[in-house]
């Protein structure tokens, strides 16, 4: 049977690493998922392994979340390669990659791609490429062309970056999305709307078409991977500060709690994904 694992986002986390760990365990995920640390690679270790934390590594080239458009793709490539020989010591279940730049040209993208896949072979860590705003990878006509040029490309879908892109749900782009699902290795489950990354409060009932609008998708990407024969699912709630969580005007109050929507998220879709498959050993809860 198929299980749904899920790691809590580091992004915006401010504890320790131990103390990141205990909570992300109390909360019911099965691991974290974050940049790796420069140094003090010992205390992860003894963290993860002491709350039972799986490890996803993210990955982000170009000098930050938005990258240099000065920067080639040797240099991201580079940039790749030093970032995962940082990870490999936490042992990483694989790495997610916000990589590359949206002002390439779409041979440029493919050349970058093939070599990432070289580097991927090299470094004996999976590498999924998300679909994210200012990368390669940031509307879902390019993601398909690409994808379908390259079948060993796997892909993390974050569909909430393409929602402000394309300014609308991606309902309307279920045959592309359905193309593109047998490559898709990993989930990010943050809901975007028409005009914005990251709606205020998933729960709201404003936003209920959007959250219903990416779980059909979620769905469709289950079925897929249940039947290429996997046995694990993974997903990360990523709902996150900087800009993505809404704040009161003056006071920059954010107008929720970050982790709570995290927890809330994850629960939901562990629900979600249980009700599905309708079978009680599809959860990936932890005994």
């Amino acid at each position: 049977m198929m299980r749904l694992t899920t790691f809590k986002p580091l992004w915006g986390n401010d504890r320790p690493i131990e103390e990141a760990c205990r909570q992300a365990n109390e909360a019911g995920f099965n691991g974290i998922e974050g940049h790796a640390p420069i140094t003090n690679h010992q205390a992860w270790s003894n963290a993860m392994a002491e709350h039972q934390c799986d490890y996803v590594a993210e990955i982000v080239s170009g000098g930050d979340y938005v990258p240099d458009r000065h920067w080639r793709v040797s240099q991201h490539l580079d940039d790749i390669r030093r970032q995962i020989e940082q990870a490999k010591p936490l042992a990483p279940l694989f790495a997610n990659c916000i990589v590359g730049c949206d002002a390439w040209s779409e041979s440029e993208m493919m050349h970058f791609f093939e070599q990432a896949l070289s580097l991927e072979s090299e470094m004996g860590l999976p590498l999924s490429f998300e679909t994210h705003r200012s990368r390669c990878l940031f509307t879902p006509w390019i993601t398909d062309r690409l994808a379908r040029a390259l079948p060993d490309l796997k892909l993390t879908l974050d569909m909430s970056h393409w929602c402000v892109v394309a300014e609308r749900q991606m309902a309307t782009e279920m045959d592309l999305i359905e193309r593109i699902a047998p490559q898709v290795f990993h989930l990010h489950a943050r809901v975007g709307y028409d005009q914005g990354p990251q709606v205020p409060d998933p729960a709201a009932p404003e936003y209920e078409y959007a959250l219903r609008t990416h779980e059909r998708i979620w769905q469709m990407i289950w079925q897929q991977q249940k039947t290429s024969g996997r046995d694990t699912s993974t997903l990360t709630p990523e709902f996150g500060p900087d800009g993505y969580c809404h704040l009161l005007p003056y006071t920059q109050a954010p107008v929720a709690d970050i982790w709570q929507i995290n927890q809330w998220m994850n629960r939901r879709e562990r629900r979600v994904f249980h009700d599905f498959f309708n079978d009680d050993d599809t959860t990936g809860s932890k005994p």
